[in-house]
């Protein structure tokens, strides 16, 4: 019987008791349809799995005895960092589910000068949330065990500034360098994707003047929901766990 995983951000013991409330309990209850004798894994991004079984069940609580803890053991040596430029409603929550699932470490929205989205602080923070939440959705599915942190979305120069001395890619299909044949000596590498108007001249040049290197993935363009994940499919062949 396949068991269902589930993520709590509460701390977790193998052999410790653990109440879920909130949204969850309806997810367990009516979409999963489980009920008290059930098998069920928890986790909380540290890394492991923590199976059990559900005790009871309640209309606002459900409680989970732990049996067992165990690393997940499925997260990549390399260390990638997506920064994807926002994107409307849909492609951005591909991009980020997809990213997750192929073992991104870190993802980083920027806005850039082509970005169509224009987010105020409200906004700001219930999109953050949402992404989020896409994100450890796409955990529960692929059988994560860490979930990779979302970041505040950045102006696009403003993460340029920040100090980072791992290597820093940037699509651009027009690019000499295939990212297929780019040498990964580094831990941990960031790769930047484009808003659906690409990236600006000015905003290029500011990119490659302070060491973002141009790669290309080959001589079609692609959407920029398809090119996140293509380019950490790529990365993981090249330096990491594919």
């Amino acid at each position: 019987m396949r068991r269902s995983r589930i993520y709590t951000p509460q701390p977790l013991s193998p052999t410790g008791n653990v109440e879920l409330t909130g949204s969850v309990v309806h997810y367990l209850a009516r979409v999963l349809r489980l009920s008290a004798g059930d098998p069920l894994v928890l986790f909380n991004g540290d890394g492991k799995d923590y199976a059990g079984q559900v005790t009871e069940m309640h209309r606002q609580r459900v409680s989970v005895k732990l049996s067992d803890g165990r690393s997940a053991q499925n997260e990549s040596a390399l260390k990638i960092t997506l920064v994807q430029a926002i994107s409307r409603g849909e492609r951005m929550d591909y991009s980020l589910q997809k990213a997750t699932e192929l073992g991104v470490s870190c993802i980083q929205p920027v806005i850039s000068r082509r970005v169509e989205v224009r987010l105020d602080e409200k906004r700001r923070a219930k999109r953050l949330s949402h992404w989020q939440g896409i994100v450890v959705s796409a955990c529960e599915q692929s059988g994560r065990a860490v979930v990779p942190a979302v970041k505040a979305p950045l102006p696009l120069l403003d993460w340029l500034a920040e100090t980072d001395e791992s290597p820093r890619l940037m699509l651009e299909p027009s690019a000499e360098v295939q990212m297929s044949s780019f040498p990964i000596t580094a831990s941990a590498v960031s790769i930047l994707v484009g808003p659906e108007g690409g990236i600006g001249q000015e905003e290029a040049k500011a990119l490659k003047a302070g060491g973002v290197t141009s790669v290309s993935l080959g001589p079609r363009i692609l959407r920029t929901e398809t090119a996140g994940p293509a380019a950490i499919a790529v990365l993981q062949a090249i330096a990491g766990d594919f």
